[in-house]
């Protein structure tokens, strides 16, 4: 699905700076209630703007998925690490608005940003799961492809726990089965 389509009453679409008070919102009550962010204070509409044009200065795609009523979820991409041999991996972020999740909005999302990134040349797509107990999280992205690579064990501290870091990872188009069109 290209950005801007709709998919079972959800319209796909890349992200303006007119969302980004409801992007806030969508990932504040994550900060507040989850670990799959390892954020403890939540950022503002502001600090989610300045995230996003940093991403787009890398040509990285910023997804939304919306309902004829709400933004109900967002995905992006960004550098998986800042160093150039990393150049052709990235890394997933999907958020679903509370009260919205296991409807397919995630799932949609992270097919079109799967799509996107192996479109813009991208050869591998890593996931940072927070807590090795969110099978939610870890049988979603196997969903898509995923596969376990490793575990941090307790290098979060969130909600008076430690918590382990599940490191994810995904082939996007040709992966490594042949070289990259810079090498």
């Amino acid at each position: 699905m290209k950005s801007g389509t709709r998919h079972h009453g959800l319209r796909i679409r890349s992200a303006t700076e007119g969302d980004f008070s409801d992007i806030a919102r969508i990932y504040d009550w994550h900060v507040r209630h989850g670990t799959a962010s390892f954020e403890i204070d939540p950022p503002d509409a502001g600090e989610m703007l300045a995230r996003w044009q940093a991403l787009r200065a890398h040509g990285l795609p910023w997804l939304i998925a919306e309902t004829a009523d709400a933004i109900t979820g967002y995905a992006c991409a960004s550098p998986w690490r800042s160093r150039s041999a990393y150049r052709l991996t990235v890394e997933n972020s999907v958020y679903v608005r509370h009260g919205y999740d296991r409807q397919g909005t995630g799932l949609v999302l992270m097919e079109a940003l799967i799509r996107q990134c192996a479109s813009l040349g991208y050869r591998q797509m890593i996931a940072v799961i927070g807590g090795s107990a969110n099978r939610a999280s870890i049988d979603f992205h196997e969903r898509l492809g995923f596969h376990r690579v490793g575990v941090l064990e307790s290098v979060g501290h969130k909600f008076e726990h430690w918590v382990d870091t599940v490191l994810m990872q995904r082939a996007l188009g040709e992966g490594d089965t042949s070289p990259p069109g810079d090498a």
